[in-house]
């Protein structure tokens, strides 16, 4: 058996880059940080670090042992939760997924309000983008997007929340700024921020709708998320296309256009676990999702 002592050890070397460093942040001894990490690698049989300048930095072995390793120890933690859950009297736990913007824009008032009406049940949200994770973790729901037919998930119900459109996000001094709507096509000439560099679902349906206006987007800056994507409109760098959820909260200076000739689409769906298809706080769950999901 690996110690997971030594893994959270190794972990923290890993991410302060050294062994100084490491033993400053756990309040050990250097020596004694040493020590750990050779009993380690004594025990996986394997080199885990190699030294770079003044620092360190992991192996190809050592970077696969550091992620195995937070996986490890992030569900430690969570047992750990678990315990002191059951120790407060809480035996009740609810999971739920969510990518990001759904995350953003409507998890915190579904949250606050399940805390709020179920004190005795631990609300664990975790915002994850991939549809694998549902199988990978087994939440109790997952919020996903899918651009056609539904995913069939072993174990979990499906049911649509709502389809959404995407809108064209400008600077506010723009051109098109003073317009209501664009056509997909008129947006060939502009500098484009790409808002996900994931190559996800959402992002594809923008693509898809380029191509059907027969261009591909000329991409300036690349980014990971909306919110990025955004600031950088506003800015004036360039214009960025997102579905209407994710246009929510524009930053000052931007401004959200109608896409035309074709709207593209993605529908916002949430798996709810079967075993778990009659417990009240994921029905209430699922009754504060379709009221969020509601079109203003």
């Amino acid at each position: 058996m690996i110690d997971t002592h030594r893994l959270m050890i190794f972990r923290s070397v890993v991410a302060t880059g050294s062994v100084a460093a490491a033993a400053s942040t756990l309040g050990y001894s250097p020596s004694a940080i040493s020590q750990h990490l050779t009993a380690l690698q004594r025990e996986t049989g394997l080199r885990l670090l190699e030294r770079v300048g003044r620092g360190v930095e992991p192996t190809p072995a050592g970077r696969v042992i550091a992620g195995e390793a937070a996986k490890v120890l992030d569900e430690l933690t969570a047992l750990g939760s678990t315990v002191s859950d059951l120790r407060a009297g809480k035996a009740a736990r609810i999971t739920i997924n969510s990518f990001s913007s759904a995350g953003t824009n409507w998890m915190p008032d579904v949250v606050a309000t399940l805390t709020r009406e179920f004190p005795d049940t631990r609300v664990r949200l975790r915002i994850v983008d991939e549809l694998a994770a549902v199988s990978d973790n087994r939440p109790d729901i997952a919020l996903t997007v899918r651009l056609d037919k539904p995913a069939q998930v072993s174990g979990y119900t499906h049911q649509d929340l709502v389809t959404e459109p995407y809108v064209a996000v400008v600077p506010g001094d723009h051109e098109l700024a003073v317009r209501t709507t664009v056509e997909v096509a008129e947006l060939e000439q502009y500098r484009w921020i790409d808002n996900d560099t994931s190559h996800g679902p959402c992002r594809q349906a923008m693509l898809n709708a380029c191509a059907a206006a027969g261009f591909t987007p000329r991409f300036v800056v690349e980014t990971t998320d909306y919110p990025s994507a955004l600031r950088f409109v506003a800015r004036g760098v360039g214009i960025t296309v997102v579905p209407r959820l994710g246009a929510t909260d524009l930053p000052p200076g931007s401004r959200a256009l109608e896409l035309t000739n074709p709207t593209p689409r993605r529908t916002i769906c949430a798996h709810i676990k079967d075993t778990e298809s009659g417990n009240p706080v994921l029905t209430r769950t699922m009754e504060l999702l379709r009221t969020a999901a509601r079109p203003a």
